[in-house]
């Protein structure tokens, strides 16, 4: 059993979470400028076994495009072409990062650390992975 890797995809940062081996766990790895993610995902999936990666997919609540919808759907295209091993699913995003707001607000993290944009991705992607695996069992 390999690895579940989950994407926060940003114009300028990208959030990532992943598994344990065994997928039990959601824990943060990071976040990343979104023009190095590419080259970030061959790296990490040369070293580790990525079973499946998750891509938030954002829309609307009537499920028409979002304004970065266009841009999730060039780099899932991207990815296909350069990663075509490794599956990736689209799943929805729809109030991730403010649940992800919620939740670093409610962690009692120092005001600095809180304000951290990165750290906001990085806890969607955690929660898009979370969802995924309790929806799994």
């Amino acid at each position: 059993m390999g690895r579940v890797l989950a994407i926060d995809y940003g114009g300028k940062r990208t959030g990532l979470a992943v598994t344990d081996p065994l997928q039990i766990i959601a824990t943060g790895l990071q976040t990343i400028e979104t023009g190095k993610l590419l080259a970030f995902l061959k790296e990490y999936v040369k070293k580790e076994d990525v079973e499946l990666v998750l891509i938030g997919m954002p829309t609307n609540w009537d499920d028409s495009d979002t304004h970065a919808t266009g841009a999730v759907r060039k780099f899932i295209e991207l990815f296909k072409k350069q990663l075509p091993a490794t599956p990736i699913q689209e799943v929805d995003e729809r109030y991730t990062s403010r649940l992800a707001s919620q939740a670093i607000s409610q962690m009692g993290l120092k005001k600095k650390r809180r304000e951290q944009k990165g750290l906001i991705d990085e806890v969607a992607a955690t929660i898009m992975l979370q969802e995924y695996l309790q929806s799994k069992s």
